[in-house]
């Protein structure tokens, strides 16, 4: 399972936010890596330079194999909070989608 962090202008990108982010994907999502060829993280703050709550946001998209990417997002008032609270959403949203095949 290959994950790709990508942030805006906004939030700087730098290799320990993206080491931390990769390992918790893959400790949060581990029991899906063989059905999951890609993780991308896309982190961005909505408002820019402007105040306000709630502004950063985190969408992530998964890529299982042979179906149609899987797309969650979560919004908060730090990108941490943002990327747990996609993640949760992830987590959740891929059990549900895998346990669905298994009854069909």
């Amino acid at each position: 399972m290959k994950v790709q962090i990508n942030t805006d202008k906004h939030i700087e990108g730098h290799a320990r936010l993206e080491a931390y982010f990769s390992t918790e994907i893959e400790k949060s999502l581990s029991r899906f890596e063989s059905k999951i060829t890609r993780i991308e993280v896309h982190l961005g703050d909505v408002n820019g330079d402007k105040a306000g709550g709630n502004d950063k946001r985190c969408l992530i998209e998964a890529r299982p194999v042979n179906m149609q990417p899987i797309v969650v997002t979560d919004t908060a008032d730090s990108v941490e909070k943002a990327f747990h609270g996609a993640i949760d959403k992830m987590r959740k949203t891929l059990t549900t989608t895998f346990e669905k095949q298994k009854t069909h």
